[in-house]
């Protein structure tokens, strides 16, 4: 029940913020990383929606341009996997959606817009480095999610 609540947390910031069209796989890219931020930060097991607008500076520090986020979802894979080794458990159902949708973020390619261009920076460092939004690449469809759900808890 947790990885569905997750997912429905997910959905709804990515939805009031408005920034695709829902149905798109750039959507599903954004709601399934933010859903696995939100799955994989819940350490206590205890998401609730009171705790959920508590939370978002956290997800959003998480989410956050620089951050390893794909290393830190092995990270917390592994713990969890172990967690449920100590506990005499070999699956939950749970953890096996959350899983499915790594494998999906992960092994997906979107054609999008080059958010990480490798041109020279300008001399000055206040000049904004300018973004050629026709520049289009195959990115790993976390690549793509992060920003999405990054900017869709801004919104929120």
């Amino acid at each position: 029940m947790a990885w569905l609540y997750a997912e429905y947390i997910a959905d709804e910031l990515l939805r009031s913020g408005r920034l695709i069209p829902v149905g798109t796989l750039e959507f599903r890219a954004g709601r399934d990383t933010l859903a696995l931020t939100i799955y994989l930060s819940d350490a206590a097991g205890e998401l609730s929606g009171i705790r959920v607008v508590s939370q978002l500076d956290e997800w959003l520090s998480l989410t956050a341009y620089g951050h390893p986020w794909r290393d830190w979802v092995h990270t917390r894979f592994l713990q969890l996997g172990e967690e449920l080794r100590e506990r005499g458990r070999e699956d939950d159902p749970d953890l096996e959606l959350a899983r499915a949708a790594w494998n999906w973020l992960d092994r997906t390619e979107l054609f999008a817009t080059d958010l990480d261009p490798a041109h020279p920076l300008p001399a000055d460092p206040t000049t904004p480095v300018p973004l050629d939004e026709n520049a289009r690449v195959w990115t790993p469809a976390w690549q793509l999610g992060l920003p999405l759900g990054h900017l869709a808890m801004h919104l929120f």
